[in-house]
């Protein structure tokens, strides 16, 4: 179990989860034998993981990375997966199409979850990608905030190779994490590896480092900058830049000064309205003025 100040996560097998320090939660992904290979379990564990860390007070950042496996992730367990696939083909020439294909809808849409939920967290995830990354991973670090890698990671959207789609959010996100199309779809085409550089020069990561040991180390020094900040205004400003990503620049405007307006984008309760009411602000502008570090509650 990983505790601290009352917290505790249970034991996973997949994943391995500790406190590097107050309030920065590192998740390790834990199938080092398997290359960190994605099986049936670690969809569930880490989509519970995340669910978890959301409402965990604790917790303002968490760091992603690849573990003691010499590799982030090898993508998808191929071997494990392997059956179902194969009793998908046989089923869809004895049964219904439509309904076998209802039954992997239902799969693909438990695993599109699991790191949409990574996405949705109120914590902002560092993701360190050191060795492979390779199809699954892909739509894994996609869906964090922040990625650093080593500049001889090498990345690959593996899919085409396997005679399918990525499915799980790589086409959705990485356009919008890159911007550039016709490197992402050069990618997406040929399956081709790209090195951690590559990675750089696109955009995917924000910073590229000679080794594992200080990718890690860069990555803590962000989280622990992160988790000195107000719980409050991390949390919103990660809110604001996921909603603003997704709707127009008026809609984003619109959804952060309403208080609550039929005319607002959503007619939910917006930010503006209800976030700056946090004592947050004023501990903040004090401990600006007087030129020291300012100490936030939990949320």
């Amino acid at each position: 179990m990983a505790e601290m100040k009352g917290t505790t996560y249970p034991s996973y097998e997949t994943l391995r989860v500790s406190f590097h320090c107050d309030y920065v939660l590192h998740v390790e992904i834990n199938r080092p034998d398997k290359l960190n290979a994605m099986n049936q379990r670690f969809w569930v564990e880490i989509r519970n993981l995340f669910t978890l860390i959301r409402s965990d007070s604790q917790v303002r950042v968490v760091v992603l990375s690849g573990g003691s496996s010499r590799v982030f992730s090898s993508g998808l367990d191929l071997l494990e997966y392997a059956p179902s696939f194969e009793q998908q083909q046989s089923e869809s020439r004895t049964t219904d199409v439509a309904r076998v294909a209802i039954k992997f809808r239902n799969m693909v849409d438990e695993m599109q979850e699991s790191f949409t939920v990574i996405e949705k967290c109120d914590k902002p995830v560092v993701c360190a990608i050191h060795g492979a990354c390779i199809g699954g991973g892909i739509d894994l670090i996609t869906a964090c905030d922040i990625r650093y890698a080593t500049k001889d990671a090498k990345f690959s959207i593996k899919e085409v190779d396997i005679g399918m789609a990525a499915d799980v959010g790589t086409l959705q996100r990485l356009p919008k994490v890159c911007g550039n199309d016709s490197w992402i779809r050069e990618l997406a085409y040929t399956a081709r590896m790209f090195s951690g550089q590559e990675a750089l020069a696109n955009g995917l990561v924000s910073k590229a480092f000679d080794g594992k040991e200080q990718l890690l180390a860069a990555a803590f020094e962000t989280a622990g900058v992160i988790a000195a900040k107000s719980p409050v205004a991390t949390l919103g400003t990660k809110h604001l830049l996921n909603f603003s990503r997704d709707h127009t620049v008026e809609d984003g405007l619109l959804y952060v000064s309403y208080s609550t307006s039929k005319d607002a984008p959503t007619g939910n309760a917006l930010w503006s309205a209800a976030m700056t009411n946090t004592k947050d602000m004023g501990t903040a502008i004090k401990a600006n003025l007087q030129k020291k570090s300012a100490v936030f509650p939990k949320l």
